[in-house]
């Protein structure tokens, strides 16, 4: 197989932009306009690529919600790949980016999430010469791992700064390295590239998440080896491995070899060269990241001497609890190099800057008078308040933190006072770098406006109060009163990382409910209840431990039925101060409450539908057939009318009778549904699915109780996977919120 593969040239492919023509079932964007509803970040944002020839030109990739580019004027990012259609999900997952310094309208994408089976596709390159508006691509034969452990290493995809026609892509899974010599249309593999890598996390992990080899992770080439036009000849490539880790090519990348004295022991995450004074320099770990690493090194290896001196800011026996990465350079003050302690948690991240090429450094924060730490930094987050958390920790932990999972760091090539770096939830960076330099005091904030990365677990609109509640992961979720306007504070009291369930009271519509499960340790219980409509919260008790699944609030909120994930269903009068189990409904269903009846709760699990009249204490079995029995089903009551539900998995039925019987709606293959306000003219709520209508995937609309649908999305707007939460504004006709996985939650207005 390595032989056949080491010959194949790759056909390249059209990712299509274009929407089609409008016709009566199909508005699209000339109808509808759509925005993020804003959170301010919310995700990992693993690294940040600039253009070396045009200022300003900034990039930046997620792990699973594609990528973006920087808008000086407006101060924000643009979103480049919510393109990606359905079956394409994967593509969100960006394990790699590059921008081309002779030739600025163009841009890559190394494109594709897992390099387990739990993404069906194989990677892509993705190639575009308009800076990300369109997007070609070349289909891999092998994997790609965006939200693979090793993310933040690289930048595995690189162009060559002279011969622009010449790229390469590390690979993982050993597949070794790919050159392109026709600007990323066909991919060869670079057979003479001696070691694919061999280092894997865990080669015992049964999920398949840890055990794939992290391959070749970043590729350096040094442009005083080449003239414009011709090809670099000296390149660097470092791997995966423990003892042969930076190999080098003098030949334009025909032959390869380890650089001699090389440092072992370490994973490779960065490796950048300064052009100017020659020196390439390598961040380490134990770890490929991007959250554990207990022990790394700084190298700096002199290209002309051949001389390796270890650099690391703190020396192998001192106070060094992380590993190095997040490694940048100062282009316009040759010697100038920062690094990051990126896995250092306790008490904060830590951040190094050296003037003098790593002969000595200064840290971001060093301790005091314990537990005092002293800064030479102030943090301002009023952009973003919610980055507290909400937290009070006891020092030397302060809120907000400098960050976590600090992989990707980058000073702006053309202004040494410009930063950017990622963390696990946002991105920031400070215009005033140079004060360290001064012993002044720098501001970080967050410059994270456009950049929306939250995967969203359910949505509700209430009809009074805010406009919408977000259940997401991670972060747990928001009150949004202002959709254009970033929320002060995530929920709290209880805090759990991920909300999996909402719901609201129909007729009362101040009394909301959430669960959820914690991310990491948490010891708060996994419900919460509010009577002002998700402004404050409670925690309630939890039927033995339960945590996760979906919620329903009685139409009155007289009562609770909650499904966990892990323990069968429960029902509560009141406000969960206790639970008892409900009789008749198997473990697992998904439950959803009558909107106009508090007595009536129903229920769904593998092709049955369960019925309960009597505040969700006993559920019978509906007669009904021909109900899906496999995949995802999501369900819910229709406000103001009782026993009017809409059923959604792979097609679309409708039940008038509480459940008992079912008709299906053949005009639509639907996903999920939800209700919004009726159009005008009209007594019945507007209808919302993501689903397929007469073979075309999409956002579809229907205001006539569901006889036609209309496509309200277009093919620039399908933002991958759409297939969780939707509901219209009860309050406003034609406006919808979509969850998305990595893209946020979306909002379209009819125009």
């Amino acid at each position: 197989m390595t032989a056949i593969m080491a010959g194949l040239a790759l056909a390249a492919g059209l990712l299509t932009t274009a929407a089609p023509a409008a016709s009566a079932e199909d508005v699209g964007a000339q109808a509808y306009t759509w925005k993020n509803v804003r959170i301010g970040g919310g995700g990992f944002v693993p690294s940040f690529v600039f253009n070396r020839s045009e200022p300003d030109l900034v990039y930046a990739r997620t792990d699973i919600g594609g990528a973006y580019r920087w808008n000086e004027q407006g101060q924000e990012w643009i979103p480049l790949l919510d393109s990606i259609g359905w079956d394409d999900w994967g593509y969100t997952g960006v394990a790699s980016l590059a921008t081309d310094p002779v030739d600025p309208d163009r841009v890559y994408a190394a494109v594709g999430t897992y390099t387990n089976d739990w993404d069906p596709e194989n990677g892509a390159i993705l190639r575009s010469s308009d800076r990300g508006r369109t997007w070609q691509r070349t289909e891999l034969p092998f994997k790609l791992g965006g939200n693979m452990p090793g993310r933040g290493m690289g930048e595995r995809l690189v162009v060559d700064p002279h011969n622009n026609n010449v790229l390469y892509l590390g690979a993982p899974s050993g597949q070794g390295l790919w050159r392109s010599t026709d600007a990323g249309v066909t991919w060869q593999k670079v057979t003479t590239f001696p070691n694919p890598g061999d280092y894997v996390l865990n080669p015992d992990d049964p999920g398949g998440y840890e055990n794939d080899i992290i391959g070749v992770v970043w590729v350096t080439f040094d442009p005083s080896t080449g003239s414009p036009g011709s090809t670099t000849q000296t390149l660097y490539a470092g791997v995966a491995d423990l003892d042969e880790s930076v190999y080098r090519s003098t030949d334009g990348g025909r032959t390869w070899s380890p650089v001699p004295g090389q440092p072992t022991g370490y994973l490779p995450h960065k490796g950048v060269l300064d052009e100017e004074t020659g020196d390439l320099y390598v961040a380490t770990a134990d770890n490929p990241g991007p959250y554990a690493a207990e022990d790394g090194e700084v190298w700096r290896y002199d290209t002309g001497t051949g001389q390796w001196t270890d650099i690391s800011p703190v020396p192998a026996g001192g106070d060094r609890w992380f590993g190095f990465s997040g490694l940048t350079v100062d282009r316009q003050n040759p010697g100038t190099v920062m690094v990051t302690g990126y896995s250092s948690w306790w008490p904060d991240t830590q951040i190094f800057r050296s003037t003098n090429g790593g002969d000595s450094w200064t840290a971001a924060w060093q301790w005091g008078n314990y537990p005092q730490r002293d800064k030479r930094y102030t943090m301002d987050v009023s952009a973003v308040p919610w980055l507290t958390f909400g937290e009070n920790p006891q020092p030397p932990e302060e809120t907000p933190k400098l960050g976590w999972m600090t992989e990707g760091m980058e000073i702006d090539p053309f202004d040494p006072d410009r930063l950017l770096y990622g963390t696990g939830a946002t991105v920031y960076g400070t215009t005033q770098l140079t004060n360290w330099d001064r012993d002044q005091t720098f501001t970080v904030r967050p410059f994270v406006k456009g950049l929306e990365e939250t995967s969203v677990r359910d949505l509700i609109s209430p009809p009074s109060g805010a406009p919408l509640l977000s259940g997401l992961g991670d972060i747990g979720g928001f009150r949004h009163t202002d959709v254009d306007q970033v929320p002060a504070m995530m929920f709290r009291q209880p805090s759990f990382g991920t909300t999996s369930s909402l719901d609201y009271a129909e007729l009362a519509p101040n009394i909301v409910v959430r669960v959820g499960t914690h991310v990491g340790d948490g010891t708060d219980p996994l419900i919460g209840f509010s009577t002002d409509n998700g402004a404050h919260w409670w925690s309630g008790s939890t039927p033995g431990g339960a945590g996760g699944g979906t919620v329903a609030a009685a139409a009155d909120g007289s009562r609770f039925v909650w499904s966990p994930e892990n323990t069968g269903v429960h029902h509560s009068v009141g406000f969960g101060n206790s639970w008892s189990a409900s009789q008749g409904i198997p473990q697992g269903a998904r439950v959803e409450a009558d909107r106009v009846d508090p007595n009536r709760f129903y229920g769904f699990h593998q092709g049955t539908f369960y019925i309960s009249t009597n505040g969700g204490a006993t559920f019978t079995a509906s007669a009904a057939q021909g109900l899906p029995a496999t995949g995802e089903v999501r369900f819910g009551a229709v406000p103001g009318r009782t026993g009017d539900i809409w059923l959604a998995g792979g097609g679309l039925w409708r039940s008038t009778d509480g459940g008992a019987t079912f008709t299906r709606n053949t005009g639509i293959d639907a996903d999920n549904i939800g209700f919004g306000a009726p159009a005008p003219g009209q007594s019945y709520q507007a209808l919302y699915s993501s689903g397929v209508v007469n073979g075309v995937r999409g956002v579809y609309r229907s205001t006539d109780t569901g006889a036609t649908w209309t496509r309200i999305n277009d093919d620039d707007h399908q933002w991958a996977w759409t297939g969780d939460a939707i509901t219209g504004d009860p309050r406003i006709y034609g406006r919808v919120y979509l969850s998305t996985n990595g893209r946020g939650v979306i909002y379209g207005d009819s125009a």
